[in-house]
């Protein structure tokens, strides 16, 4: 796939002081243009299968020269997954094996953010880091509702409490966003063992400070699973352009192509 970008890609991932196995997987593929990481549910041997059959399926997608196909074989992909764990749930006899997913593809100079559940993806541009996905969650509805206040919802005793994920529904639930890439970009890609125990004030300054390796410049992708034991984690994660200069979108990326594949925006939403 051609791209005015050049990618340089690092990752990281930490179990955490609370669990004694590791449910998260991520995955970088920067020669298609696929970057993801998966927050696995439903216990060892569910949930870390879980986010692990994300994985294996998104590495195999063989990429294209089309923004509408990669798009497409990314939601075939997750449609797979997110049946092949509906039927180990109930050769198992449990009630949910599941995982969140949160994605970015870049096509030309064009990215969509692709998630579902409270895996979460950000841009950082000009200074400013905007949160890119929005968490399928009890306590996100609520703010969004007017009925918690943002510093209410990080002490809500249901916080952790989501509302979509791949393997509880007959239907793959993704949700979709898109748009053009500028020089200088940075992208962080997380699941919530970071963002859980940080406050964006920190996840701000991390997000400035980050320098991956000496000589590499902007735009990044920090790529995060895992909970992380202290937020200096993001600072040495990154994907770099090594070009300045804006481009223009790739117009077969846009709105009307992705309405075509995904009604609405979104997978069973």
């Amino acid at each position: 796939m051609s791209s005015p970008f050049a990618f340089e890609t690092a990752s990281a991932s930490h179990v955490g002081k609370v669990r004694e196995v590791n449910e998260d997987s991520l995955i970088a593929r920067p020669e298609i243009g696929l970057w993801a990481v998966a927050d696995g549910m439903g216990g060892h041997g569910g949930g870390d299968v879980a986010s692990a059959a994300v994985v294996a399926a998104l590495g195999t997608m063989e990429g294209s020269d089309s923004a509408a196909r990669l798009l497409a074989e990314f939601v075939d992909r997750m449609i797979r997954v997110n049946a092949d764990l509906r039927a180990l749930a109930r050769a198992r006899a449990t009630q949910v094996i599941g995982t969140t997913i949160a994605a970015i593809l870049i096509h030309g100079a064009h990215y969509a953010c692709v998630w579902c559940g409270d895996s979460r993806a950000y841009r950082l541009r000009d200074s400013a880091l905007t949160q890119i996905s929005r968490d399928h969650s009890e306590v996100q509805d609520l703010v969004d509702r007017g009925i918690l206040e943002p510093g209410e919802a990080k002490r809500w005793p249901r916080r952790n409490v989501i509302t979509r994920a791949l393997g509880v529904a007959d239907q793959a639930a993704l949700e979709i966003g898109d748009g053009p890439i500028m020089a200088g970009d940075r992208f962080l890609l997380c699941s919530d063992g970071l963002t859980t125990h940080v406050d964006d004030g920190g996840d701000r300054r991390s997000a400035r400070r980050g320098r991956p390796a000496k000589g590499l410049r902007p735009p990044h992708i920090a790529h995060l699973a895992g909970a992380a034991p202290r937020i200096m984690s993001a600072s040495s994660s990154s994907l770099a352009n090594t070009r300045r200069a804006p481009f223009r979108a790739d117009p077969s990326w846009g709105s009307e192509t992705m309405a075509s594949i995904v009604p609405d925006r979104g997978i069973g939403a």
